[in-house]
């Protein structure tokens, strides 16, 4: 079984509306949704905003599900140049950007377990970016609102995403990041919150980030309809090819 989490309804619509047989059950004041997608076995839960409900629903969903793997999708802001809006980051190790433990510990730094970044599950990550490349290959056959949003050739990318409990909206913050850490792609709210859990509980973890601004003054004037009408549909779509990458679940 997959669990896949996402922190709102928005990102993930796409998803729920393609499931079959599905039955709720409410832990912890978190929905799940147990089904089928594409024939797969697959439990989504929304986690809300923020590490601490992402944290909780993850161990709700490890506690009472039992997944083998849990995939993490959502939207993200750029924190590098050549990151553009509706590109796809597959994370491949996570930071928690406002963890401080300084002097007893470095920054970014999880005392006592000694962990500054959480890396990914390695099988996992590696199908998710083929499947992302070739979703975006096809981009156009899928969504046809592109341009509404400004997208222009999306790419796959790989690599560092940073988590905090913080909405990065301003240019000095964003390159401040950069600066802290030069090999996060993105930027986001629950991410690395996850990967903690999945390590402590030895899960497969992988995350699938949409990039809907730049971390400074331009998010999508509606951040809704982005989630919706983009995010939602990138997630349906990585998820089908992962599918066909990922033969046992």
């Amino acid at each position: 079984m997959l669990g896949i989490i996402s922190a709102m309804p928005e990102e993930i619509d796409c998803v729920l509306n393609a499931m079959t047989s599905i039955e709720t059950k409410t832990f912890g004041n978190r929905k799940f949704y147990k089904g089928f997608l594409f024939k797969r076995l697959v439990v989504v839960v929304f986690s809300n905003w923020g590490k601490v409900a992402a944290a909780t629903t993850a161990t709700q969903l490890i506690a009472k599900y039992h997944p083998k793997k849990i995939i993490f999708t959502g939207l993200a802001g750029a924190l590098q140049a050549h990151i553009n809006i509706g590109d796809v980051v597959i994370g491949t190790h996570l930071f928690q950007h406002d963890m401080d433990a300084r002097p007893l510990f470095k920054q970014f730094e999880i005392p006592i377990i000694n962990q500054i970044a959480f890396k990914t599950d390695t099988s996992l990550t590696e199908k998710l970016i083929k499947a992302s490349a070739q979703f975006l290959s096809k981009i156009n056959n899928h969504i046809t609102k592109l341009e509404d949003f400004e997208i222009i050739n999306p790419r796959a990318y790989c690599g560092g995403i940073a988590s905090g409990d913080q909405f990065i909206s301003s240019v000095s913050k964003s390159k401040q990041l950069n600066k802290a850490l030069p090999d996060a792609l993105c930027v986001e709210m629950e991410g690395a919150a996850v990967a903690q859990v999945c390590f402590d509980y030895q899960i497969p973890f992988g995350i699938i980030r949409t990039i809907s601004d730049k971390s400074q003054h331009n998010a999508p004037i509606d951040f809704k309809r982005f989630a919706d009408e983009i995010a939602s549909q990138y997630a349906l779509g990585i998820l089908k090819h992962y599918f066909d990458f990922d033969l046992i679940i």
